[in-house]
């Protein structure tokens, strides 16, 4: 599935948000579900647009689209993220600037309330373009960023369903996170709005929800980030495409930015995120010819499945995916917000 954007208009601004790729069909949500994550990525796309529009930066607009979605226990980054098969929350980030190339990663943070900032602070504060567990939160605490205790993240959902899938692989169930009660409070499930309207929101967990944004400034500026707590029961410290730069965030001025979701096995072997951006500045293709070629021929060829948002410094948007949906929002100036989950939404 793919959508252009425009590229005649020239926006002054335009930005990108993602959710997570997946199995999504129409089906597997309620009317309630669908309706919050609608709300959700047009929340996010708004608050990342009004940073734009008051001429703030790519990275500022961002940072501050993300950091709500690592908040919101509707996406598996931050609050709301998947466990590993041990019972812990490693969250995984990365952010980079296309005027500059430089970008900053972290990886199996476990105390950091939010792993972009973190990564931005790894960018901007370090010498080092990626950090890993214990020594990211420890650098994190030398930055100022905000600590929480591990068991800050946890939600009922995502640990039922690490239980779901710890049983089909015969593996032992850890005991919860210290500090979780027994039989966790379920308002972190259902109290995403003031409405009150988002119902329990549990499912079968057949997407990924890491969650990226790219942004195009009023200084022709582009940056990338994302963010992810990886996959349901990963063990042995696995790492996936998030924090990698040019396989999950790839950004330069000379081509585009690019944010990922999905396989990430698939997307590290393939160098997404960069390989559409090669295509843009060395084959000269659209940046919604360059995400096909590398989503919908590339990935699907290896086997991967997932998705990815991008936009040019021109003022191109686009997003292309192999799965049945993909949570999605874009808005550019004088262009309207647009939102979409399923392959068939605009």
């Amino acid at each position: 599935m793919s959508v252009a954007g425009t590229a005649e208009a020239r926006p002054k601004w335009a930005l990108v948000v993602h959710g997570g790729a997946g199995v999504i069909e129409r089906a597997d949500l309620t009317p309630e579900q669908d309706k919050a994550y609608r709300e959700a990525m047009a929340k996010v796309a708004t608050v990342g647009a009004e940073v734009l529009k008051r001429g703030g930066s790519a990275l500022d607009a961002i940072e501050a689209a993300i950091r709500i979605l690592e908040d919101d226990p509707l996406f598996n980054s931050g609050r709301g993220a998947v466990f590993t098969a041990e019972g812990r929350n490693e969250l995984d980030s990365s952010v980079m600037d296309g005027a500059t190339l430089k970008a900053g990663a972290v990886a199996g943070v476990t105390t950091t309330r939010h792993p972009i900032s973190l990564a931005r602070a790894v960018m901007e504060k370090s010498p080092h373009v990626m950090l890993m567990g214990a020594g990211a939160d420890a650098f994190a605490r030398t930055q100022g960023l905000e600590q929480v205790d591990p068991s800050y993240f946890f939600t009922q959902r995502r640990w039922d369903a690490l239980e779901k899938a710890l049983k089909e692989q015969g593996l032992p169930i850890p005991a919860k996170p210290a500090g979780v009660p027994e039989k966790a409070d379920q308002r972190a499930e259902l109290q995403f709005d003031e409405g009150g309207h988002r119902a329990n929101l549990a499912q079968v967990e057949k997407k990924y929800g890491t969650v990226g944004v790219v942004a195009l400034d009023s200084q022709g500026n582009v940056a990338a980030g994302t963010s992810t707590g990886g996959t349901t029961a990963k063990r042995w410290g696995r790492v996936g495409d998030s924090p990698i730069i040019g396989a999950g965030t790839y950004a330069s001025n000379k081509s585009c930015a690019v944010s990922a979701t999905g396989t990430g096995e698939y997307f590290i072997r393939l160098t997404v995120a960069r390989e559409i951006c090669a295509l843009v500045e060395y084959r000269g293709l659209s940046l919604q010819a360059a995400a096909d070629q590398v989503i919908q021929k590339e990935l699907t060829a290896l086997g991967g499945d997932g998705g990815i948002i991008a936009v040019a410094p021109d003022g191109q948007m686009a997003w292309s995916f192999n799965t049945s949906g993909m949570y999605r929002a874009r808005i550019a100036d004088g262009q309207p917000l647009t939102v979409g989950i399923y392959k068939d939404d605009p």
